[in-house]
């Protein structure tokens, strides 16, 4: 009998979750809000992601339950665990990836660093914030932002007033980090405590979306790559995170190595490794929240690149594109084109980075209008 992954949530994530289930002889099964979603091929139940009723149900059968996005309210996923299913990463950990402010909290009572912060809950405790760092910060809702909504970088209070309108919770205020680079940090952890993490890679990000990822980043010491391994280790073991985990970093002009954002799922700075690593973020997942033995991590090639596709386009472009770049890597989501969002990417890989740069920004190229 194959084991059972029941996925929440029918995006892109859960889509690219389905070969490596197909590889391993796992069955996996989706929990999607609407039909059409890019795993809408998995999908064995539409219902919402909020209702304990519809997760319930959706549960029955799985041997384990994980997840496509992080916004499935603690409620559910309480009553999940009480009604005995097996919630990969589950509640505890999950909430430090969806509230931003007890995410702060709990790295900075671990010891770890992350950036200068505050919790703010009025105009005037922001701009003493904002007084005490320079003039300027970063202003953050502490639920629901992705992407680069629910930031602003700002020089007075004023500037966020209709975040203090909509609610009563405060918001999350950051010193304005001078950075040389983001850097991601990705690994995978079974509930049995085996750890597996894969090279530390270089994010491009363009109006707080990721554009392109070099793996591994270049020009990165040992210690560098030491200290983000032992960040990255320290907050999946003390969390209790299980399944993969995303750490984003900053490594400032001062040479400090910050955390700026957590995600405990395959995460886009991983999606090179689909076929730059020995074993993909997707397949890893799936073994993690399963306590399978995790596989290696190593790169297949000198350097990997993968770049996003953006906004895309109704035009059939694929000959041309195989055409001239038959040697990259092409993954689609099912979604349609529209500005600004992010319909599929492209790996390349290689042995010159500059030359597998211009082959994975070239083949992209092809399909953005």
């Amino acid at each position: 009998m194959s084991l059972t992954v029941g996925v929440i949530g029918g995006g892109q994530l859960a889509r690219m979750m389905i070969p490596p289930a197909i590889e391993l002889g796992i069955d996996i099964r989706v929990l999607a809000e609407n039909a059409g979603e890019s795993a809408g091929i998995a999908v064995t139940q539409l219902g919402d992601y909020r209702s304990v009723e519809d997760v319930l149900r959706f549960a029955q059968g799985v041997d384990v339950v994980t997840f496509d996005h992080e916004h499935v309210p603690q409620e559910v996923l309480r009553a999940l665990v009480a009604s005995g299913a097996a919630v990969h990463p589950g509640p505890d950990a999950l909430l430090y990836a969806q509230d931003k402010l007890r995410m702060r909290e709990r790295l900075t009572a671990l010891g770890l660093p992350v950036p200068e912060w505050g919790a703010v809950s009025s105009i005037a405790d922001l701009d003493v914030f904002i007084k005490a760092h320079g003039g300027r910060a970063v202003v953050k809702t502490a639920r629901g932002g992705y992407d680069g909504k629910g930031v602003r970088v700002v020089s007075s209070g004023a500037e966020v007033a209709d975040w203090f309108d909509d609610d009563d919770d405060p918001l999350l205020v950051e010193e304005l980090v001078e950075f040389r680079r983001e850097l991601s940090q990705m690994l995978a952890r079974r509930p049995s405590g085996e750890i597996a993490l894969w090279p530390l890679v270089e994010s491009v990000q363009r109006g707080g979306v990721c554009v392109e990822v070099i793996a591994p980043a270049p020009g990165t010491s040992d210690r560098l790559r030491e200290v983000a391994a032992e960040v990255a280790t320290t907050i999946a073991a003390e969390l209790g995170v299980t399944g993969a985990l995303a750490v984003e970093l900053f490594e400032t002009t001062d040479d400090r190595l910050l955390v700026n954002e957590l995600a405990m799922r395959p995460h886009n700075s991983g999606h090179w490794s689909i076929d730059g690593a020995a074993t993909s973020q997707f397949e890893q997942h799936l073994r993690a929240v399963l306590d399978l033995p995790l596989g290696p991590t190593a790169a297949r090639e000198p350097w990997s690149v993968m770049v996003n596709v953006l906004g895309g386009t109704s035009k059939n472009r694929y000959p041309a594109a195989l055409a001239d770049q038959p040697g990259a890597k092409y993954h689609f989501y099912g979604k349609e084109p529209r500005p600004g969002r992010k319909v599929g990417h492209v790996t390349a890989g290689g042995d010159e980075l500059e030359e597998v740069v211009f082959r994975a920004r070239a083949a992209a190229a092809f399909f953005e209008d």
